[in-house]
């Protein structure tokens, strides 16, 4: 390992990408020289000569400040400078010690210097006049590309983008880039501290070294460009833009080998000028399983990593704080500054204080580097500069366009913010300008333009609309609005594609949570709020926001009076919503029942067939999940008679459906596929899905779930396959996650675990557990879990499997859905009894069985007793096999009764086992093969092998015998 005497004159010290030339001060980076302060490059000179060895601070700045008297704080500084240099993040090169020093913990090679001598530094300093970048680049490669091939066939680019965005890096990084293009070099020109537009030619001919000997200098600039071949990059023109256009237009006339790349947060609006916006830094979309390894593949999370390691030397991105960074990051927009900003909190807040705190964004980002234009110091200071630049009714315009959350219509913008000040007919102008200085961005994509302000913009507009007293008087007009489009939003679902219907509506969902927070503020308007939380159920509903639309369901509900909650149609159409949204809540089932009693009253006193049927099926749904199924088919049976009744044809249809799982789950099959195959053939799903918002669900999606399950009991795999995976792409293309979930955990699922397809199970039970946790569903997701530790089990993982069903179990139970409880519950016991848990299985299936005679869910009862069977045997009693065998036989008598062939064969396989360990092997032949005969598709299936397999050692055997 190299140590400091080692490193002679002539040797270069090698580490990652880079290579560093002590004897020139030099450090090169892919053979391209870095900028580095000289005390920097000292410092890494004094590590990278003892790799692995600590330094301590004492020891630094010694060498580095000799003779010298200089506070710590100055050779954190430099650290932090060297880390971003090297890009030295979450795993770095230089690593702090607390309390003692740093250490340089890269590996290194000796080499001898081969490299050419370095320009000296007043030559380089004035062919090539570039600032350091003030950070360094990340996820900007892509543009900086497209500039340097765009220049010399453009010649003239314009950087466009709000402020703090990285304009300047990325402008600085293409002309850096850029330099052996230019045979008389690259200049920049910083126009940000000019106040008044005049000076600009002057700004450029002070970087040029030419003196001003006239009123007009750009007739002399133009002379001495005429003949060079260079770059000028003019940076932050926005305040002196038409001089800056002005002398660009003029200087690329005259001056056929000079280039102009300039930044600006509006276009120049010069000749021959293009121009490119610059997006925000790309960010982790939300994801509830996001590891700090998969957020580091995103730049904004890379800048904030590097700018939280220099404001807390132990900062390490860890997986648990990988979601909160994404947030922080998505929150701030992507806007670079602004990131910068947060993460130079850290060392005061942590990362998890940092977000909390992030609502206050103007009071808490006020620590900017010390280097940095004042304007970019704070994150206020970098909008104030846009801001004061602006027209006054641009600034007007711009403070009540912050009312909007989330993005907005021009006809929006009109309706809201025109009053007697400012004219409805000029405000499409305003907006217009208002993008053009990139202080609105604009979705152009679809048929109507959505506007939006980015999140730190609307921010900053809120506290200036508050600043001048008009904040209550634009949150009124903002909730009022909402409240008159969802309200015709409401009658249009029932006549327009629900897609469409989404397309239009569905991006006002952070409108409308921001209308309602005011309404029920106490400023606010209840009464507005009540009408508005109504309106947006559909939405709720359409968007599987169950959660959300049962607390605003309630918080209306809340707001109305003991007389307006016990016979309205607003408490009716509030109840509604909150009894399907407690569906899917842990809430105790005496709540939701109350809702839909409550509903079911009210509907038949107001004679509404509509909510009559809503409520009744709500309250199948309570008897569902408490197992009561005898109930649950009356109930679906009354659904059918209203349904009659109902001006829509298709809801006697649904009836038919109810009836049908009902049926299924009873064990009467046949009636069961009758129904659903009744209700599949003549259903026509509405492009308007009003099943969806009225009954939770795409009414054929969940008929086709109960299609699949029972063709697979009858002994049709291969179809059952067929329809799961078909209904897999059905639900997909609703983009409706409910319908998703239903089958996903209903269907799809199952069908792939029941066949052995462990590939296909993987993928599904994937899909499940992240739709379900994204929306918060936590029936769906506990079903999840248990699939999970199913193909767990079945993949080899008994044990890591056990565990995690058990867990999915645990958590189902707080959901009190029992007719989902049942199968898992069965799996479990089965699998205990395989890990050698005897007792902890047979508990189990007794546990099931107990409840599948009280609930009557005999749809699982052969599969029940026969895995009671195979516990049996495993337990050895003297009285096993004879115990077992009864169970088994049971188990083929029930499957017959039900004409459910896969169990028929499940029981007949493992009965067949048992005869053959009897010496039996011509009844188990016989009795296993009649069973197997009857099938006549689904023979890659594992069932189907397992039979075939055994068949064939039996036969094997009897002919050994013979």
């Amino acid at each position: 390992m190299p140590n400091r005497a080692a490193v002679s004159a002539d040797q270069a010290i090698s580490f990652g990408p880079f290579r560093l030339v002590p004897s020139q001060q030099l450090l090169l980076e892919d053979g391209k020289p870095v900028r580095l302060g000289s005390r920097a490059l000292d410092i890494l000179i004094a590590l990278a000569e003892r790799p692995n060895e600590l330094v301590s601070k004492d020891e630094l700045i010694a060498r580095v400040w000799p003779d010298t008297f200089v506070e710590e704080g100055n050779l954190r500084v430099h650290i932090a400078t060297l880390r971003r240099a090297l890009g030295d993040g979450q795993a770095g090169y230089v690593a702090n010690i607390p309390g003692r020093g740093y250490c340089f913990v890269a590996p290194v090679s000796l080499s001898v210097d081969q490299e050419p001598p370095a320009p000296p530094a007043a030559a380089t300093t004035r062919a090539y006049d570039l600032p350091a970048p003030p950070t360094r680049m990340l996820g900007r490669d892509d543009i900086v590309n497209s500039l340097i091939s765009q220049l010399p066939q453009r010649r003239f680019i314009t950087l466009v983008g709000p402020g703090g965005i990285g304009k300047t890096t990325v402008a600085l990084a293409a002309a850096d880039r850029s330099t052996a293009s230019y045979r008389d070099g690259v200049r920049f020109v910083d126009l940000a501290p000019l106040t008044d537009p005049l000076l600009v030619p002057s700004a450029l001919a002070f970087v040029l070294g030419l003196a001003i000997r006239s009123d007009n200098p750009i007739p002399g600039l133009v002379a001495f460009l005429r003949d060079k071949k260079m770059l000028l990059v003019l940076d932050s023109c926005e305040h002196v833009i038409d001089a800056a256009a002005s002398l660009a237009e003029q200087v690329l006339r005259g001056a056929p080998g000079v280039h102009m790349l300039t930044t600006s947060r509006e276009a120049l609006r010069a000749q021959g000028e293009r121009v490119q916006r610059l997006g925000p830094l790309g960010v982790p979309a939300v994801s509830a399983g996001l590891t700090a390894a998969e957020a580091m593949t995103y730049p904004a999370v890379q800048l904030f990593v590097e700018r939280a390691t220099e404001s807390l030397d132990t900062f390490e991105l860890t997986d648990a704080d990988a979601r909160v960074v994404a947030d922080i990051c998505r929150r701030l927009d992507g806007i670079a500054l602004a990131i910068e900003l947060a993460a130079g909190r850290v060392d005061a807040f942590g990362v998890r204080g940092l977000a909390a705190r992030l609502d206050d964004r103007f009071r808490l980002l006020t620590h900017g580097r010390r280097t940095a234009l004042p304007r970019h110091q704070t994150l206020s200071a970098t909008l104030d500069w846009s801001y004061e630049h602006l027209p006054e009714s641009e600034r007007v315009v711009l403070r009540r366009l912050a009312v909007f959350a989330g993005g907005f219509t021009l006809d929006a913008a009109q309706a809201i913010t025109a009053i007697t000040d400012i004219a409805a007919g000029d405000i499409a102008d305003h907006v217009a300008n208002l993008v053009a200085k990139s202080l609105i961005t604009a979705d152009v994509g679809n048929a109507v333009v959505h506007y939006r302000l980015l999140e730190t913009t609307r921010v900053y507009g809120l506290g200036k609309l508050k600043e001048v007293g008009e904040s209550e008087l634009f949150a009124r007009r903002h909730a009022e609005y909402f409240r008159d489009l969802f309200e015709r939003a409401e009658t249009e679902w029932e006549t327009r594609p629900a897609t469409e219907w989404l397309t239009a509506y569905g991006r006002q969902i952070d409108n409308v949570r921001t209308a309602l927070d005011w309404a029920f503020s106490p400023g606010g308007d209840t009464e507005l709020g009540v009408a508005l939380t109504i309106a947006a159920v559909p939405l709720w509903r359409l968007l599987s926001l169950m959660e959300e639309c049962r607390s605003r369901a309630q918080r209306a509900l809340d707001s109305l009076g003991p007389q307006a909650r016990s016979g309205t149609r607003q408490a009716m159409k509030l109840l509604t919503a909150l009894g399907a949204a407690l569906r899917y809540d842990r809430t105790s089932g005496t709540e939701i029942e109350t809702a839909w009693t409550n509903v079911l009253a009210i509907a038949e006193h107001l004679d509404d067939a509509d909510y009559q049927l809503r409520a009744i099926s709500g309250l199948r749904t309570i008897r569902l999940t408490d197992g009561n199924l005898r109930e649950v088919l009356a109930l679906a049976r009354r659904f059918k008679e209203v349904a009659a009744r109902a001006t829509d044809p298709r809801d006697v249809l649904v009836g038919d459906r109810m009836i049908g799982f009902a049926l299924y789950l009873l064990g009467e099959q046949a009636d069961a596929r009758r129904h659903i195959e009744t209700m599949l053939r003549r259903y026509v799903t509405s492009v308007h899905r009003l099943h969806i918002i009225r009954f939770g669900y795409d009414q054929r999606v969940i008929g086709h779930n109960t299609l699949a399950s029972i063709l697979w009991l009858q002994g049709f795999p291969d179809q059952a396959v067929r329809i799961a995976e078909r209904n897999i792409e059905d639900a997909l293309s609703l983009d409706h996650e409910l319908s998703l979930c239903n089958a996903l955990g209903q269907c799809a699922c199952r069908i792939a675990l029941l066949v052995g397809d462990l590939a296909a199970a993987e993928r599904y039970v994937a899909m499940l557990l992240e739709h379900s946790a994204r929306h918060s569903l936590p029936a769906w997701h506990a079903s999840g879990r248990c699939f999970d530790g199913i193909l767990r089990i079945k993949q080899g993982d008994v044990g890591g499997g056990l565990n995690v069903l058990r867990t999915g179990l645990d958590e189902l139970s707080e959901t009190r859905f029992e007719t989902r409880y049942l199968a898992f519950l069965a799996q479990l016991a089965e699998a205990s009894s395989r890990a050698r848990e005897i007792a902890s299985g047979r508990a189990a299936i007794d546990q099931a069985l107990e409840q599948c005679h009280r609930n009557e869910e005999l749809w699982y009862l052969p599969e029940l007793l026969r895995i009671k069977g195979e516990i049996l045997l495993r337990e050895g009693a003297s009285d096993a096999a004879a115990a077992a065998e009864a169970q088994f036989l049971q188990s083929l008598d029930w499957a017959r009764r039900q004409e459910v062939l896969s169990w028929e064969l499940r029981a007949a396989t493992s009965l067949a086992r048992l005869w053959r360990s009897q010496g039996r092997l011509g009844d188990a032949r016989d009795q296993l093969a009649s069973v197997y005969g009857k099938f006549t598709e689904g023979f890659e299936t594992a069932d189907l092998r397992t039979a075939k397999q055994l068949l064939d050692e039996l036969a094997h055997g009897a002919s050994r015998r013979d």
